[in-house]
């Protein structure tokens, strides 16, 4: 993408409220190739303030990183874009896709899908900011629904980035109406890569399993994948993509004790940037998705609900994640809401997949 060049085509989507450092910091060690910050406002980016120096500094084992922007008006957009290239972001990304009602309330997201001629002068300005120190990439949706007139505005803005400058795109093939509900149109990325020829696509939407990431590539044609909800309380999916693209099998579903040991790295890394009397509640939601994985799921799922102080959260990993008892095997997450015991080597392998 533009002077950054990633060694692997499966990267980790931005998420709000999740992928801050600690969740990036366990993607990256489980093999993502880059990993992008939750979305943030351009206004806090330019404003002074805790929240601007939290944004703004990058450690030194945070990289590739790209940092997403969100906003309504191109001047701050193209200030903030600045900031985080003096800051060490590898990539600024544009988000015109986050379909929260608060957001397009406030002409900012996925709103913007629906104002072809402000998107672009957000672009452009961000571009003309940016000036080549690092690549610039936008985050779209399929358009605000359904319609021809929405389509259009769709690939306007498309064109008119690339045109403007861009260096790639993530397309999620579901509409701002739709949300989250309903089917992410894969056949709509083909199309748009074979719109755009060779410039750099990658996909993203519906991807909770390295098989399903694999699956996008070969049948849409794009460059790559963005994993978003996917890979929440599973990084082991990275790992399993990269096993699964040279060749061999997807390996067993972590064990019990894996999955313990991946989860208090995880919590260690998160009491270093919050704190240790944050870190319980902070590790609370990335607990209740980690239990998917656990064999006994349901009753794990529940003691982290109940826990409510790192003490808590330390008591649940001590019971739960006992690397000294004799667990059942780990489960693998096959799609959303689909999981199935994986005691055993899976035999799906790449070349069944890139054949399609």
């Amino acid at each position: 993408m533009g002077s950054l060049s990633l060694d692997f085509p499966v990267v980790q989507a931005a998420l709000s409220g999740y992928s801050d450092l600690p969740m990036r910091r366990v993607a990256r060690m489980l093999g993502a190739s880059y990993a992008l910050n939750e979305v943030v406002l351009d206004r806090l980016v330019i404003q002074k303030g805790r929240k601007r120096r939290a944004i703004t500094t990058v450690h030194p084992d945070d990289h590739p990183v790209g940092g997403q922007l969100m906003g309504a008006e191109p001047n701050a957009f193209a200030q903030a874009a600045d900031a985080l290239v003096q800051a060490g972001y590898d990539v600024v990304d544009i988000n015109f896709g986050c379909p929260v009602k608060k957001v397009l309330g406030r002409c900012r997201g996925g709103y913007l899908l629906s104002d072809p001629e402000g998107a672009l002068a957000i672009v452009r300005a961000v571009v003309e900011a940016v000036d080549h120190r690092r690549p610039v990439t936008l985050k779209m949706r399929r358009g605000m629904d359904d319609s021809l007139e929405s389509e259009r505005k769709f690939f306007t803005i498309l064109d008119g980035a690339f045109a403007a400058g861009i260096d790639a795109v993530t397309v999620h093939p579901r509409t701002v109406r739709q949300r989250y509900v309903g089917p992410s149109r894969w056949p709509f990325l083909r199309r748009v890569k074979q719109h755009v020829g060779d410039r750099i696509v990658l996909g993203s939407g519906d991807l909770f399993c390295a098989e399903d990431c694999l699956r996008m590539m070969a049948e849409t044609g794009v460059d790559g994948v963005a994993v978003a909800r996917g890979c929440i309380g599973n990084p082991w999916l990275f790992r399993e993509c990269r096993e699964l693209l040279a060749g061999r099998p997807v390996p067993p579903a972590p064990s019990v004790p894996e999955q313990g040991d991946v989860i208090a790295r995880h919590y260690a890394w998160t009491a270093e940037s919050y704190g240790g009397k944050a870190a319980g509640k902070v590790m609370r939601k990335f607990g209740i998705k980690y239990s998917e994985l656990h064999p006994m799921a349901r009753p794990v799922r529940d003691a982290f609900i109940a826990a409510k102080t790192s003490a808590d959260f330390q008591a649940v990993l001590t019971q739960w994640y006992d690397p000294g008892r004799q667990w059942p095997p780990g489960i693998r997450r096959t799609g959303p809401g689909h999981l199935v015991a994986a005691g055993a080597r899976m035999d799906v392998q790449a070349s069944s997949l890139l054949d399609l």
